[in-house]
């Protein structure tokens, strides 16, 4: 079956950094877009970053504190966050869809998803 597990989170204070992973399983990974998506209290969810495993293609909203990268020989993707912010506390989520495109998927395609990991960030 397909499962997305993430790992990583956990508490940091201000300006400090987290490597969150997602490891998956039961689908061709390097086929599919990973998506990373974060809800905080109170929020709707919202794209964090992405990444087409097939042509290499990353998009991230915060370009220059979150890097996202693959390894598609272990079938995991990871998202690097610097510079941590008390805003970027949310529960972090990566999610799959089956993507050729040299772009990444609009956030309403994505249909496999993990459980999400909780970043919690101090002032």
């Amino acid at each position: 079956e397909v499962q997305l597990v993430e790992s990583g989170g956990g508490l940091v204070q201000a300006g400090g950094s987290l490597r969150l992973s997602c490891v998956a399983s039961g689908f061709a990974f390097d086929d599919y877009a990973i998506g990373w998506f974060r809800r905080a209290p109170g929020k709707d969810r919202e794209i964090v970053s992405c990444i087409s495993s097939s042509s290499g293609d990353t998009y991230s909203v915060e370009s220059d504190r979150f890097a996202i990268s693959n390894d598609n020989a272990k079938k995991t993707s990871t998202l690097q966050m610097n510079n941590l912010k008390p805003e970027d506390t949310a529960i972090y989520y990566c999610a799959a869809r089956e993507w050729y495109g040299i772009s990444c998927p609009s956030t309403s395609m994505y249909n496999y998803w993990g459980k999400g990991t909780q970043v919690t960030v101090s002032s």
